[in-house]
């Protein structure tokens, strides 16, 4: 365990790296073998898998959700754990301890609240943010703050990069402000930010190689390879049932390709 957490560490030091989210083991397994150096669980992907919106997913479910793929896989896994199903300094710790104990070697902490759909203040989110970062420091986990001002309609990057500038002095290593996709606001986190930066890639968004110029040194995909998987899937069974053919088999992985992603 300690050598995957000090991996995940060295990926962070120089360089881009990209950390797909895998929603399920065979997800995890599959992009694990493609050679993503790390992977990341997904809210989202994984809230779909049972069946339930996103912010829907219990912290019993996500820490068992943490130890089958880390079990399915051997590269570091960062793990999104919302806002860490607490609303005090000692439950974000316990959460961050429950999943270290299932094999995390990351963990994000976000400053969105679903219960008042708020975000939190920047002295409450840096509060918060440090109890995430003494629980992080006893178990060796890279930890990631969000600010989700983007995501909300709070479009105000002076507010953004304040509260990244923020929860890296609270002992965050790596920072995150999902739904950045100007170069001119990536650049701006990059030079005013001293942490390492985690971009979502999204529509409309810089390529990776475009990214990695910018200075950004993680790339993620959050929920949307789930969300291409759930598409295709939807898309091979309205053809089953509205035309009866099966051309989406010649989509699909082929026996072989089946073995060599799940070897027995």
């Amino acid at each position: 365990m300690t050598a995957v957490r000090e991996r995940f560490k060295e990926l962070h030091e120089t360089g881009t790296f990209i950390m797909p989210n895998p929603w399920d083991a065979g997800s995890a397994r599959l992009l694990a073998g493609l050679g993503f150096a790390a992977l990341a669980t997904t809210s989202s992907g994984f809230a779909a898998t049972l069946g339930k919106p996103d912010q829907h997913v219990t912290r019993d479910e996500l820490v068992a959700h943490v130890a089958a793929l880390t079990a399915a896989v051997t590269v570091p896994l960062n793990v999104d754990a919302e806002r860490c199903f607490a609303d005090t300094a000692a439950g974000i710790r316990e959460t961050i301890d429950l999943l270290a104990a299932a094999g995390a070697a990351g963990i994000s902490i976000e400053d969105y609240d679903p219960a008042t759909d708020r975000i939190e203040t920047l002295t409450t989110g840096a509060e918060r943010v440090a109890a995430a970062a003494e629980a992080c420091a006893r178990h060796g986990i890279v930890l990631t703050a969000r600010a989700e001002n983007h995501l909300y309609g709070h479009d105000d990057l002076d507010d953004t990069v304040a509260r990244l500038q923020a929860y890296h002095s609270a002992g965050a290593h790596v920072v995150y402000a999902p739904g950045l996709r100007t170069p001119s606001d990536i650049t701006r986190v990059v030079k005013e930010v001293p942490a390492p930066l985690n971009v979502l890639a999204v529509g409309g968004a810089p390529t990776v190689p475009e990214l990695a110029a910018l200075g950004v040194r993680r790339v993620s995909t959050g929920g949307a390879l789930a969300w291409a998987a759930y598409g295709a899937l939807r898309d091979a069974a309205q053809e089953l049932l509205t035309s009866g053919t099966t051309t989406f088999r010649t989509r699909a992985l082929t026996p072989t390709e089946l073995k060599t992603t799940f070897p027995t």
